[in-house]
This record gives C-alpha cells, sequence and structure tokens, in this order.
C-alpha cells in the first residue's frame, strides 16, 4: 500500500511551504543520512548519532517518498530490506543542507563531530559553489555505482 499524502500548506510563502514538508525534526537529517551513503532501515538507526526512535523513521521515509524526494529498492534476496536513495528532487536539498551546516559552524558553539571536522579540512579553499556541485556530483556518482542508475 503506497502512503499518500497530501499536504496542506499554512500560506503561499516558499519558505512556510518547505517548511510544511521538511520542517520537522527528522526529515532533514535523514537526508544528510542518505547523503552520508546510509541507504538502510538498520543503518539509519545504528549509525545516526541523533537516535531516531522506529516509528519516527517509518513515518518520516513513508512522508519523504510520498514527497518524491526519496524512493526505494530491494536490492537483496531479503525482500523486507529496501536500500533508499535520494532522487533528483533530494539531491536539491544539498544546498539546504550546507547552509545548516555553514550557519552552525558561523553562530554555534557546539563540539563538532569528526565527520564536520573531517569536511572542514577537506573544503578549505573551495568556493560554496564548488563544495555544492562536489557534493551532488559525489551522490549521483555513487547512486549510479550503488543502485545502477
Amino acid at each position: 500500500m503506497n502512503y499518500v499524502i497530501k499536504p496542506s500548506f499554512r500560506s503561499g510563502c516558499s519558505v512556510s511551504t518547505s517548511l510544511d514538508l521538511l520542517g520537522d525534526k527528522w526529515s532533514l537529517l535523514i537526508i544528510r543520512d542518505i547523503f552520508l551513503h546510509r541507504n538502510t532501515f538498520s543503518q539509519f538507526l545504528k549509525e545516526s548519532p541523533e537516535g531516531i526512535a522506529t516509528n519516527i523513521l517509518t513515518d518520516r521515509l513513508k512522508k519523504l517518498r510520498a514527497f518524491g524526494v526519496i524512493d526505494f529498492i530491494q536490492k537483496s534476496a531479503d525482500k523486507k530490506i529496501k536500500s533508499f536513495y535520494l532522487t533528483q528532487k533530494g539531491i536539491d536539498l544539498y544546498p539546504v543542507l550546507y547552509g545548516f551546516h555553514n550557519w552552525s559552524i558561523k553562530h554555534v558553539d557546539y563540539e563538532k563531530h569528526e565527520v564536520v571536522e573531517n569536511t572542514l579540512k577537506a573544503n578549505e579553499g573551495k568556493s560554496d559553489t564548488e563544495i555544492i556541485q562536489s557534493a551532488q556530483e559525489e551522490y549521483m556518482n555513487y547512486r549510479k555505482d550503488e543502485f545502477g542508475f
């Protein structure tokens, strides 16, 4: 059974509309995780440092799929295992994630995860445009290798 969502929007404002679709506590983190090559339900649960509950993860995966941001294939012999990937609509959200990343680096004092520190070092001297394009291309290459498209 497909998960059908008929979103209702609070206003005609594009920011408000985007928040109506993606503004919960977990959706952008799931998208981030897929960019980081976490593809399965168990990977989201075990490898994401935030610790999402299974019922919330199930709901958000269905919602993101219904909105066309992600999809999945069943690659293994075990049909229960779904491998999720970003659609072009999902890949186009990378600048949003990158914007949150930059804002936090600039304005929030927090203990940075090792991945954040490594990303900062790897991107030294690069423009924002280069970083965004590189990340999107890297994911598309990964998706082609991993999923065949």
